[in-house]
């Protein structure tokens, strides 16, 4: 089996006594939609994540994870703690199918400078779009049931801590 290291953040900012999280919208297609019942028969919803990938070689969990948060949201952070890793097995759906036992190390991060959604063009095959959301509507509106369980563990820390 084939293993992956990656890494990720929450990054946060607080504004107008609210706290913001920065999420990324991949770009649209059948893997990236989520089914949405609505009045008018079945519709899909963008698919929102905390942006993350894979650790480069020689690099640590937390390098990897601040320039993945540069490369995708085009903004800078800093570490504030380690929130959890999430480890899950899953089947590449391209190339050779192979099982993949992954391990995702994310990082409460706060906001420190940069515009969101200021990313280079050759990102944009994986970020359609960044944004801010709020901290407190994350669990709900992100795809991923461990990365829901990170934006918990977020609002957790924050209300326990000052940052």
């Amino acid at each position: 089996m084939v293993r992956e290291i990656s890494a990720g953040g929450v990054v946060v900012r607080s504004r107008d006594g609210e706290w913001w999280m920065a999420v990324i919208e991949p770009p649209a297609g059948p893997a990236t939609r989520i089914p949405s019942a609505t009045k008018r028969g079945s519709k899909s919803k963008p698919v929102l994540c905390l942006p993350k990938g894979l650790v480069d070689p020689g690099e640590k969990a937390l390098e990897g994870a601040l320039r993945e948060v540069r490369e995708e949201t085009g903004i800078t952070a800093a570490m504030v703690v380690k929130l959890a890793d999430i480890k899950y097995t899953y089947v590449r759906s391209w190339g050779d199918g192979e099982r993949v036992f992954k391990i995702v190390s994310f990082y409460l991060l706060r906001y420190e400078s940069g515009r969101i959604d200021n990313i280079a063009e050759e990102m944009r095959i994986e970020v359609a779009r960044a944004q801010w959301i709020r901290l407190e509507d994350a669990p709900k509106l992100l795809a991923y049931r461990g990365e829901k369980q990170m934006a918990r563990k977020a609002m957790e820390y924050l209300s326990a801590n000052v940052i």
